[in-house]
């Protein structure tokens, strides 16, 4: 059951809305608090690929929730209706659950660039979004923390506190099961005695099995309550990233030394897609046009595998074997990532290629780790996604330039190497010839933004640098 189908069938509560049902309109955006740190992290989350399993020990606040206790509309709506920011209404709720997240991460009223990434998740038809940008600063003239959820913080943190556990959640009906271990020990237990279970941690992907395929998944596992999975580490040789990390996490980590990944993962999905979404699950899908594996790759990334009996680590590119098919045994699962630091002298750029800025998926996405000696190229680690059946490297293109002269001769001969790597093919997203060109030119692109610092290849505006 998603949380969408539990609040407006079994709660009541209808202000939440379905629209698209894929986590793209944001009509039912909603807010998952937890605990964090000894204090409460503020989530907005789509309620339509949401479990409602995966909110156990968690507080859930639906726009019904916002007014509870107090006089009046929350100074969010309050602003809302002021400057005029709803017209028929119905994506009127997500925007409003947007917002008042809004207002737990910033003290202050946010740039027109915060607002953009905040509501990117968030579609309307009618307002053409001006007013609902002007009620994101409004709002804080009106102090939205003042509010009785604010005043009650502390009995949320002493409820959430008495729910905190490590027992193994386990529900059935009939042949179905739904399972949350709070240990990386249980989930490896209940991996092997349910070698074909689905595993999900942010149901980003698999919410769509439910609501669009109409499929029901006979057993489910879910890792978000894991907290080794759930772990975060930066090293001084790497970056460590649990399975269950969602990329609101792992993204300010990333970028602090891979600039670029931030700038891909701040265009992947949107706020409530990150807050749901796992570079672990990314990854463990395998699908071809997933937006972190290729970054992964050309950062020569590790990934650590677990089973009930036994851990296994390789290179990432070595996991995705074919269409749909990942060297995975019964029973394992992804448990971590090695993301090492860049090696002195390493050139990193991602670009992504996609019609829309947010929320769209890849044509191509190309990433790039060339590191020179001098004016040689030492190494080369080059790959793409949307190319081909799997995440794969430019094998051809990285030996063509590997000990030769970073130049654009060079760079041109290794472009006319990529269909040598690659046979794209041709869909809605891009064409064949589309793909090929894209990717080859790309390289090309790489090329001038390491060599000619004042060369214009981004397109630069209120919401930083864009790879479109």
């Amino acid at each position: 059951m998603t949380v969408l189908d539990y609040l407006r069938a079994t709660e009541g509560l209808v202000g939440t809305k379905e629209g698209c049902n894929e986590g793209d309109c944001g009509a039912c955006t909603v807010v998952r608090v937890r605990l964090l740190d000894g204090g409460l992290r503020y989530e907005a989350v789509n309620a339509c690929i949401q479990f409602v399993g995966t909110l156990d020990g968690c507080q859930l606040l639906s726009v019904e929730h916002l007014a509870d206790g107090q006089d009046g509309l929350h100074p969010v709506q309050q602003a809302m209706v002021e400057c005029h920011g709803s017209q028929c209404g119905f994506c009127t709720p997500g925007f409003v659950m947007s917002l008042f997240a809004l207002t737990r991460h910033n003290d202050g009223a946010p740039d027109d660039s915060a607002i953009d990434d905040a509501l990117a998740g968030n579609l309307c038809r009618c307002t053409g979004y001006a007013p609902i940008a002007r009620a994101a600063k409004h709002m804080y003239d009106l102090d939205p923390r003042a509010d009785g959820i604010t005043a009650r913080e502390a009995e949320t943190v002493s409820a959430l506190h008495a729910l905190a556990d490590t027992q193994t959640i386990a529900v059935a009906q009939g042949k179905r099961r739904f399972f949350a271990p709070a240990t990386v020990e249980a989930l490896a237990d209940l991996a092997l005695a349910h070698p074909d279970a689905v595993l999900v941690a942010g149901s980003t992907d698999v919410g769509l099995w439910v609501t669009k395929q109409m499929r029901r998944p006979e057993t489910v596992i879910y890792v978000g309550r894991v907290a080794a999975l759930a772990s975060l580490e930066e090293t001084a040789d790497g970056i460590e990233i649990g399975a269950a990390v969602s990329y609101t996490d792992a993204a300010a980590a990333l970028a602090r030394h891979y600039p670029d990944m931030g700038e891909v993962i701040r265009r992947l999905g949107s706020v409530p897609i990150r807050n749901a979404g796992t570079i672990g699950g990314n990854v463990a899908n395998g699908s071809p046009i997933g937006d972190s594996p290729p970054m992964l790759i050309a950062a020569g990334a590790t990934l650590h595998l677990r089973g009930s009996a036994e851990q296994r680590t390789l290179p990432i590119e070595d996991f995705f074997l074919d269409y749909g098919k990942q060297d995975r045994r019964p029973g394992e699962f992804v448990e971590k990532i090695i993301v090492p630091l860049p090696a002195p002298g390493t050139r990193f750029r991602a670009y992504k290629i996609s019609k829309r800025f947010d929320q769209d998926i890849s044509a191509v996405l190309g990433a790039f780790a060339v590191r020179l000696d001098g004016e040689t190229v030492a190494e080369a680690r080059i790959a793409y996604g949307g190319m081909a059946a799997t995440p794969k490297r430019a094998r051809a293109v990285e030996a063509r330039l590997t000990g030769s002269a970073w130049s654009e001769s060079t760079v041109r001969a290794a472009m006319a190497e990529l269909p040598r790597d690659f046979q794209p093919i041709g869909d809605w997203r891009a064409s064949a010839d589309y793909r090929m060109r894209a990717a080859q030119n790309l390289l090309l692109r790489l090329f001038i933004e390491t060599t000619d610092a004042a060369a214009e290849t981004r397109l630069v505006g209120d919401r930083g640098l864009a790879h479109a």
